[in-house]
């Protein structure tokens, strides 16, 4: 089979990634597209160890190569830190990450040189986006601020917690004055977006915009970009339950998705 007809395979530990393949949908209209959603082990970000995290990207990799995909990208910066490098040492196909995206449209887009990022405890706690983005600029100051319960009120349904404005307000008062934007450094966050704009006005980036890029700039180069102009909807996969990850899914996406679920 031609590479450039086999397909993209996006993966997170849940709903996130969904903010990311809507973006590729946009930028790269003519790929084919598989969404992992892990939903059944999440979260990643809180409680479990690096060789953990290992273990189920190992999976969700055999899983989307047997699927015929020719480019995975890792829609989850939990993962990314955990899982890129060891992913790449272990699989011959091109795998993408999304925590390199997000320091540069931070280094890009902040003029003050000092930034806050919304992420998971474990991402926090690597100082992921800290090295990155001190790695392309030293003089940048990166505040790094665990939002423990994002993803599991994400997952269940935002909209459903009584309290989730109170929840938000408690994270974004942890971010210095001085900053002049903010990093949406867990693939979830996106989803409440809106809510989160309400309560900070300056620059709020998310790394999807890069990520996309990224990659059609590796599909150039590799030759593998897929040259029919036919859109086709990508198919979902979850571990989690149905009925949580499909309405969030189609209320994030605007249309009614294909979805399957598998066991975890």
């Amino acid at each position: 089979m031609d590479r450039k007809n086999c397909k993209i395979g996006v993966f997170d530990s849940g709903l996130g990634g969904v903010t990311v393949l809507k973006r590729l949908l946009k930028d790269l209209p003519y790929e084919e597209y598989i969404y992992y959603g892990d939903s059944g082990n999440a979260p990643y970000g809180s409680g479990k160890t690096k060789e953990e995290i290992q273990n189920l990207c190992t999976k969700i990799m055999d899983f989307l190569i047997e699927n015929n995909c020719k480019v995975v990208v890792i829609a989850c910066n939990t993962a990314t830190v955990a899982a890129l490098e060891y992913l790449k040492e272990n699989y011959s196909i091109p795998i993408i990450g999304i925590i390199d995206s997000g320091a540069k449209i931070a280094i890009q887009n902040s003029s003050l040189k000092k930034v806050a990022v919304f992420s998971t405890e474990f991402t926090a706690n690597s100082n992921a986006y800290k090295n990155t983005i001190q790695r392309y600029d030293k003089d940048f100051e990166v505040t790094q601020i665990a939002c423990i319960e994002f993803c599991p009120m994400i997952e269940k349904g935002w909209e459903t917690f009584d309290n989730n404005q109170e929840i938000l307000e408690k994270y974004i008062n942890k971010i210095p004055n001085n900053v002049d934007a903010l990093v949406l450094g867990c693939t979830h966050y996106p989803i409440i977006g809106n809510y989160i704009k309400k309560k900070f006005n300056k620059i709020i980036l998310d790394p999807a915009v890069g990520i996309s890029f990224e990659l059609k700039r590796l599909l150039e180069n590799l030759n593998i970009l897929n040259d029919n102009k036919i859109k086709k909807k990508p198919v979902f996969f979850t571990t989690g339950e149905l009925d949580k990850f499909k309405p969030t899914a189609e209320k994030f996406l605007g249309e009614e998705i294909e979805i399957y679920r598998i066991p975890k």
